[in-house]
């Protein structure tokens, strides 16, 4: 007789924070939070719970972290540190199954249906990884476990997060009645925007939508969201009902459907056009950088940009495609241009899209591509050898320009 799966969806307690305070054992016992302490007006990348207790939250600016508790130490983030930790704890899930599949830094599914008959039940298999990680790394694990990856990773957001064992199992046969009555803000994949949807259809509540046939839910959503809404009914409804047969694959990272760079900037810099084009370019050389190194290319050129005011997000396709940044930065900038305000910029992302492999590529009577390729590609591999700010363009000596400092760091922050 085949065995239910024991699918554990494990997430990292404050995950930064507790890194640094195995670090610091000074301050085992202090509210701490993770960020750039030289930028009052730097964002909290973690906060640790007693700081949480205080009102530390995760995107809250250095500013009013220190305003709601003064005592705070902010300390800057060391992200590859971060990624060496979470390396390492991904190996320890790997001594109890070969099926560990990460999430993203701090989350990884596991699944541990073919280990019980040697570690225990799941739950016991659980408690043993939390020591392990906890002896090894000095972070503290919570698991949430079921019999697949979307009632696993509720099970963690909402109850396991919340018990003081860190662990929390929630058997298929109790979905209805632990989850149906949860808000539909707390469905696995809903956010503010969907739940904005939900609401105005009168489906409050998970069980609202789970208790529907699907039929009639297709139906109302179609009434809502247009015709092209029955795949998102779909998987929406069997999210509710707790239905999710996707595998929990070993190291599994799908393939991208398309390459975004953005930032988050001090709108008092970033006024003019003369401002953020330097940034402009800057992104663009990066998404462009990144799709060369996936070996494909992109059709859509979608600028994002916020204000104080309002934001704005356009896209333009072009003759084909493309991993050159001339063509993308012409495209971006005229879209930048055309639907800007003018209002001091507050944030800005270029996104390439419709990716294909670059394999194939379309000649040009006005232009050598294979030329430009190759130039292109001999670049990248001296910024791989020598690091990103080995060849800049003398855009990046500009003011407003960011490559140099971000070249020592990674995603984003200093390593």
């Amino acid at each position: 007789m085949k065995s239910e799966r024991a699918v554990m969806l494990v997430d990292c307690q404050s995950f930064y924070a507790s890194v640094e305070k195995a670090a610091h054992p000074e301050l085992c016992n202090k509210p701490i939070a993770v960020g750039d302490p030289a930028r009052k007006s730097g964002i909290v990348l973690a906060a640790c719970p007693i700081a949480k207790s205080y009102g530390v939250s995760t995107a809250m600016r250095n500013f009013e972290a220190l305003a709601v508790c003064p005592d705070l130490t902010i300390v800057r983030p060391r992200m590859k540190t971060y990624i060496d930790v979470s390396t390492l704890i991904t190996e320890i899930y790997e001594t109890f199954t070969d099926l560990v599949e990460p999430w993203s830094i701090d989350e990884q599914f596991v699944d541990v249906t073919g280990s019980t008959s040697l570690f225990g039940s799941p739950v016991e298999i659980a408690r043993q990884m939390q020591t392990k990680v906890m002896l090894s790394t000095g972070v503290w694990i919570r698991a949430g476990i079921s019999s697949n990856k979307v009632i696993a990773k509720m099970a963690t957001d909402y109850f396991a997060k919340k018990s003081e064992s860190g662990l929390f199992e929630l058997p298929v046969d109790q979905v209805e009645s632990i989850l149906w009555p949860l808000p539909v803000s707390q469905m696995y994949m809903v956010g503010s925007r969907m739940t904005a949807h939900f609401v105005k259809m009168g489906l409050n509540t998970i069980g609202d939508i789970a208790r529907l046939e699907l039929g009639e839910f297709k139906r109302r959503m179609r009434i809502r969201m247009g015709r092209q809404s029955d795949i998102k009914a779909e998987y929406y409804w069997q999210t509710a009902r707790g239905i999710d047969p996707s595998p929990v694959v070993a190291r599994a990272f799908a393939k991208p459907q398309s390459i975004t760079r953005g930032r988050t900037v001090q709108s008092t810099k970033y006024q003019t056009m003369e401002d953020i084009e330097p940034l402009m370019i800057e992104l663009v050389i990066e998404v462009c950088r990144t799709s060369r190194r996936q070996n494909s290319m992109g059709r859509v050129v979608t600028v994002s940009a916020g204000t104080m005011k309002r934001g704005f997000s356009r896209q333009m396709t072009l003759p084909s495609p493309t991993c050159l940044e001339h063509h993308v930065v012409s495209a971006a900038r005229e879209l930048f241009k055309k639907h800007w305000n003018g209002d001091p910029l507050t944030h800005l992302a270029v996104d390439l899209s419709q990716l294909t492999d670059d394999s194939t590529h379309q000649l040009d009577l006005f232009e050598d591509i294979e030329r430009n390729l190759r130039l292109a590609r001999a670049q990248d591999s001296i910024k791989d050898r020598f690091g990103g700010a080995a060849i800049i363009r003398a855009s990046s000596l500009l003011e407003t320009a960011q490559a140099r400092e971000r070249a020592i760091m990674i995603g984003g922050h200093y390593a």
